[in-house]
């Protein structure tokens, strides 16, 4: 069984109602089988959070499972153990898209910063992300964080894009980092704004579409984006492995038809995430915390 885009299922997307487990089974896995672009990856086991010290055994495990799916692997972080994914995904032929992680925590961020650039000029980075919401959670100014990009842009030979990752909306709000950034790193999540997933489909490429009027021509990858299989709602938007399910179909069936690059969030469930997130925090993997599809 395959999943092709069809314009006649209209802005809503996929109907899933009436498939019997074993269908959705089937859809999901052909998808898998197609291979995706990539995955946001995480690496971090039961029990552990950032802080934890990661180990290329471990990486090295995950990155097994999820490589035979995807051409690309989405890195957040330069130091604690991050830095051996890239090096890890070229063990796998996959290409990458480095992130230093950028707080207000300067000393941090420094060690972030050289990481990335030391990662870059190893061979290990193929697109480099100077930051990740950072302006979202208002812990640097726009001068500080256009420092970073214009430091790492410094750095690296041209060949290698740099940019910075957001929200979607705050490339509109903040042309400055927009005009510093090689590429738009977008981050798109309907289920944040409360959507009902019936409107999740048309409201994703929205705000695609809003990143691309903002980057004025230049090139916009949907950097995350994805929908949780359990937890509390939000608004409309309901936690569900039907809906999860949904949302992933329809997103990678709308981006491979036109042929946009998109990360999708995430590779495995992680337990930390309750503290930032919520209840839902845990469940935005397609792998659940043991490792095991979902679907």
């Amino acid at each position: 069984m395959s999943i092709r885009y069809n314009r006649l299922e209209g802005l809503k997307g996929l109907d899933l109602s009436g498939k019997r487990t074993d269908e959705l089974g089937a859809l999901f896995s052909s998808v898998l089988g197609e291979g995706l672009h990539g995955l946001c990856y995480s690496a971090y086991d039961e029990g552990q959070e950032p802080g934890s010290l990661l180990t290329k055994a471990q990486i090295r495990r995950r990155m097994g499972i999820i490589a035979p799916h995807i051409r690309w692997v989405r890195s957040f972080s330069c130091v604690e153990g991050n830095e051996l994914v890239p090096e890890v995904a070229r063990e796998y032929g996959l290409k990458t898209l480095v992130g230093a992680w950028l707080s207000d925590d300067k000393d941090l961020n420094e060690q972030e910063i050289e990481g990335l650039i030391r990662q870059a000029k190893a061979g290990y980075v193929d697109i480099a992300a100077v930051g990740n919401e950072v302006m979202y959670r208002k812990e640097l100014t726009e001068d500080e964080l256009l420092e970073y990009i214009a430091r790492v842009r410094a750095a690296l030979p041209d060949e290698i894009p740099v940019g910075y990752v957001d929200a979607y909306y705050e490339f509109s709000a903040r042309p400055r980092i927009t005009e510093a950034c090689d590429v738009i790193l977008a981050n798109c999540y309907p289920y944040w704004e409360g959507c009902h997933i019936d409107y999740s489909l048309i409201h994703a490429r929205q705000m695609y579409y809003q990143a691309l009027h903002a980057g004025q021509g230049k090139r916009v990858i949907i950097t995350e984006t994805g929908w949780p299989s359990q937890g509390t709602g939000l608004g409309d938007a309901e936690p569900s492995s039907i809906n999860a399910l949904r949302y992933f179909l329809n997103i990678q069936q709308w981006t491979m038809a036109e042929q946009i690059e998109v990360f999708y969030f995430s590779s495995f469930d992680e337990s930390w995430k309750v503290g930032d997130e919520g209840d839902v925090g845990a469940y935005w993997g397609l792998w659940d915390k043991n490792e095991k599809l979902k679907f």
